[in-house]
């Protein structure tokens, strides 16, 4: 047996090739960024494709058993998935890394200071130091993924040979709600349940040289609501006070989903939450998060903190659930003036969630409850669009404290235990299905514009990602399983 000792020392000889070669590293990045593989969009199917191979490409280099998995239904559409596997050596561990390759559609263009698929390397902050790659994709989550397959190159190219098991799912279909990958998973499971614990680098750090390793996310529930009222538009000085505009009455409808409280009024709602522990809330004060400087980044007083009475911010955003109402729309939106009521009106509705909460429960409820309020004479139509349920991995978990001792000899930095308020719902998929907890190690900034337009990743940061993972192989290799 390999002693740990020996394996810090390949570690470190790994980390040691990531900086000799880190140019190489970079323009593998952008290489990358360049394929337009905006999964949701027929469209761009074949460059998504493309995208997927690509990241095989990666896995065959450094000796995986790898190959591109249809998820396409009969007569469906589906991305492929980059799949690749390799045993573990006796008394090794069997990690499960999952990453996605397909990226965000780049609307609105004429936001992005540069073409969001022509890779742009700038300064990390203006006139400072360290640079950043502007990209769509640069964070979320094509330069992530890429920090895990570069330090199995720096294994393989440094050691010969990657020494822990090995499953890899890197998908097309996330930023679409991983429409395929249930169906994958459970018709697979038996395959992949011979990991020991799920590895996914989609996640953000506390700041610039504060790294940190997320051990909670939150769940949610997406719907789509769309009030029918009259079977045609109708004009509002014929029909305006005599029959109802859906969209009146909708706004009404919707506007009674919060207390004076900023509490969800859904019935049951909070029955199974979790309460903040004072270890928890100790802990997460003592991380000295600045609320006022956060909502200026974002062009916000410090008057606008705004949400559920009786909870810091960091508490609403990492422990506390949340409603929001993320698109509406009916009747005319182009220029001018129309004098119309419409004969339906549409909104987006979204529940972010926290253990124990239940997604398809949470539906069940706002469904019913609107229901219960749709106006006489017209029709409320329910759809649900995604959702996946919250996960929180234990604080002692050996895999949890095996990625904290790899960031901190990486970075020198001891790492924080934090939680998160977005959604991963492959993470509640793993553990629902397949039993396995997930470690959280991303390396992503607040400010890294996922989603939006110029979205970048610092290079520093993607350095540091590349040598904690590379840390953490060896963390692994030396676990006595």
């Amino acid at each position: 047996m390999t002693s740990t000792t020996d394996m810090q020392k390949r570690a470190a000889a790994a980390c040691d090739f990531l900086d000799a070669h880190d140019k190489e590293s970079i323009d593998r990045m952008v290489d990358w960024l360049r394929i337009p593989s905006i999964g949701a969009d027929p469209a761009y199917d074949k460059q998504t494709r493309d995208a997927g191979q690509w990241a095989l490409d990666r896995l065959l280099e450094v000796g995986l058993d790898a190959r591109l998995r249809e998820t396409a239904p009969a007569g469906g559409r589906g991305q492929p998935i980059a799949f690749a596997h390799k045993p573990a050596p006796a008394g090794a561990p069997h990690v499960l890394f999952y990453g996605h390759y397909d990226v965000q559609p780049p609307d609105p263009l004429d936001l992005w200071d540069n073409p969001p698929f022509e890779p742009t390397i700038l300064p990390a902050v203006p006139d400072g130091p360290g640079e950043r790659v502007v990209a769509r994709g640069s964070c979320d989550d094509k330069g992530q993924t890429l920090m895990f397959l570069e330090a199995l190159r720096a294994w393989k190219e440094t050691a010969g040979d990657i020494p822990i098991g090995l499953t890899c799912i890197i998908e097309g279909e996330e930023e679409s709600g991983s429409v395929n990958l249930e169906r994958f998973v459970r018709e697979n499971a038996k395959e992949l349940k011979r990991a020991d614990v799920c590895l996914i680098s989609d996640t953000s750090m506390l700041g610039r040289g504060k790294p940190g390793i997320t051990y909670g996310v939150r769940g949610m529930s997406y719907s789509e609501v769309t009030l029918h009222c009259a079977d045609q538009d109708l004009h509002s000085g014929l029909w305006g006070g005599r029959a109802p505009n859906p969209i009146s009455e909708l706004t009404k409808i919707l506007a009674q989903l919060w207390d004076k409280d900023r509490k969800v009024t859904l019935p049951g709602f909070y029955d199974s939450v979790l309460d903040i522990t004072p270890e928890e809330r100790a802990a997460w004060k003592a991380l000295g998060f600045d609320q006022t400087a956060a909502l200026k980044g974002i062009g916000l007083p410090p008057e606008a903190d705004l949400g559920e009475t009786g909870f810091s911010p960091i508490e609403r955003e990492w422990a506390r659930p949340t409603c929001d109402i993320n698109g509406i729309y009916g009747g005319y939106q182009g220029a001018g003036a129309k004098t119309v009521i419409p004969a339906h009106a549409t909104a987006k509705v979204s529940f972010r969630l926290v253990a124990n909460q239940d997604p398809d429960k949470a539906l069940d409820t706002f469904e019913t409850w609107l229901q219960e309020r749709t106006p006489p004479g017209c029709r409320m139509e329910f759809t649900r669009l995604s959702g996946g349920p919250p996960a929180t991995v234990a604080t002692d978990s050996p895999y949890l404290q095996a990625a904290r001792r790899a960031v901190r000899a990486a970075a020198d930095v001891d790492p924080a235990l934090i939680k998160t308020g977005g959604s991963i719902p492959v993470v509640g998929l793993f553990k629902s299905i397949l039993g396995l907890d997930t470690v959280l190690l991303g390396f992503g900034l607040d400010d890294d514009r996922i989603h939006s337009p110029n979205e970048k990743f610092e290079f520093d940061c993607f350095r540091a990602g590349c040598r904690s993972h590379a840390q953490l192989i060896g963390e692994l290799a030396g676990m006595n399983m």
